[in-house]
């Protein structure tokens, strides 16, 4: 009896067993819930990043890497770039435009490091070759940025010439290597990063496929690019070789994840990937994400010119300055195309976050009811069926623009070290 007594609780042992598995199951399969939507929360995260990340620019190479990136959770802070040289007064593409730009990248969790390309500038003759004079637009720069409303908590400024000279033996190291690795002709269809367009080849040679830079001309009289004077190869300086590898250089030098700079600059950007892919082993390449060239107030000027300040609206431009400009600018009617006041509009009034409702005057001369536009496209389609002339156009740009540009002219009005870079720089000379 004693043997048959024990079977009992064996059995009560294995029956608790049994019904602690239905239990189990539903806590694992809430489990599995869980996970997935957090992993699809996560997906959709990812996705707003891509799509605000890809919105800043006009191109991109490619959306594929540029997904992968900000998926990858080893890479928490996506390392953006832009160089600018220090040549002259800001107009609104690089400041105001600029800006929104940077916003929107460091607001998706990049951070973004400018390069202050002194020793770029130098060697692109800025500021008649004046280094000294170089580096005081640069602080003018930062300054505009600042006031205009960059958000400084994730941007980095280095000065070309400290960093170089800090890590010479890195940095030239790899400017050499981009030299021996590339032809001359190669680089020299980098030259129109300097704003010095070129014929990259020799008289009688046929035009290769990517030879964009300079139409052919039989004629004696030189011709022109976006403003500058093409050159042949008898007439280009070595400079326009030393920089375009200076500058592929910079990108890995500062480790760069993301190029963010102008759809002008694409070239070089370019030439950084094939470099990256010619290394062994291979280097990783950068994203380029080029944003688009704001156009010149002058007919046909593809983007402004500060050799011609009336093809530009500088951020430190009076009132009076910002609506004689836009007034005398070109905005043909019923038209999109080409038409500066528009790129104006879609770029950086309804460009800003979170996006303004934009008020217009209706009628033939701009002085009838105001009509309120919460969109950039509800307005370029009133545009096109004439129910917003050119006059009310140019009156509200000239409105939104002065609100926007008014930080920066307080700043440099009661700042007084602002005050005495802005008079320094007003007196350099402007060298194309």
């Amino acid at each position: 009896m004693d043997q048959h007594t024990t079977a009992p609780p064996a059995a009560t042992t294995n029956t608790t067993t049994v019904a602690a598995t239905p239990t189990t199951d539903v806590a694992s399969a809430t489990g599995g819930v869980v996970v997935e939507e957090a992993a699809a929360a996560l997906r959709a995260e990812n996705e707003r990043r891509f799509a605000i990340c890809r919105s800043v620019g006009c191109d991109c190479t490619t959306e594929e890497e540029l997904r992968a990136l900000l998926a990858n959770p080893k890479v928490p802070l996506p390392r953006c770039y832009d160089g600018f040289e220090p040549s002259g007064r800001m107009h609104i593409a690089q400041g105001l435009y600029k800006a929104l730009l940077v916003n929107k990248l460091t607001k998706c969790g990049c951070e973004f490091v400018f390069w202050v390309a002194d020793y770029f500038a130098l060697l692109n003759n800025k500021c008649g070759g004046n280094l000294q004079n170089i580096r005081r637009v640069g602080e003018y720069m930062i300054e505009v940025w600042r006031a205009c409303g960059m958000d400084m908590s994730k941007v980095t400024f280095l000065w070309a010439s400290d960093e170089i000279n800090r890590r010479s033996g890195e940095y030239w190291e790899l400017v050499m290597d981009i030299a021996r690795r590339n032809t001359i002709k190669r680089i020299l269809r980098c030259g129109t990063i300097m704003g010095r367009p070129t014929k990259a080849r020799a008289a009688g040679e046929a035009a290769d496929d990517d030879d964009e830079e300079a139409p052919s001309s039989s004629s004696t009289a030189p011709t022109f690019v976006d403003d500058q004077p093409v050159v042949t190869l008898n007439d280009i300086m070595s400079s326009q070789i030393l920089y375009p590898c200076m500058q592929c250089a910079d990108i890995f030098f500062l480790k760069a994840d993301i190029c963010q700079l102008g759809l002008d600059q694409r070239k070089v950007n370019m030439l950084a990937r094939e470099y990256a892919e010619l290394r062994k082993p291979k280097l990783k390449k950068p994203i380029i994400l080029s944003h688009r060239m704001l156009m010149g107030l002058i007919e046909g000027m593809a983007k402004m010119s500060k050799s011609k300040p009336d093809s530009a609206l500088f951020m430190e431009d009076t009132p009076e300055d910002i609506e004689r400009k836009i007034m005398n600018g070109y905005c043909p009617a019923r038209t999109v195309a080409n038409n500066p006041m528009l790129d104006y509009m879609d770029a950086i009034i309804f460009g800003q976050d979170p996006t303004p409702t934009v008020l217009v005057r209706e009628g033939e001369d701009g002085c009838g009811p105001e009509r309120a536009f919460v969109s950039y496209k509800s307005l370029e389609e009133a545009y096109v069926r004439d129910e917003i002339c050119p006059a009310g156009l140019r009156r509200a740009l000239v409105r939104m623009l002065n609100e926007l540009l008014e930080p920066v002219r307080r700043r440099f009005r009661d700042d007084p070290t602002a005050a005495a870079i802005l008079r320094d720089v007003r007196g350099f000379a402007v060298t194309r």
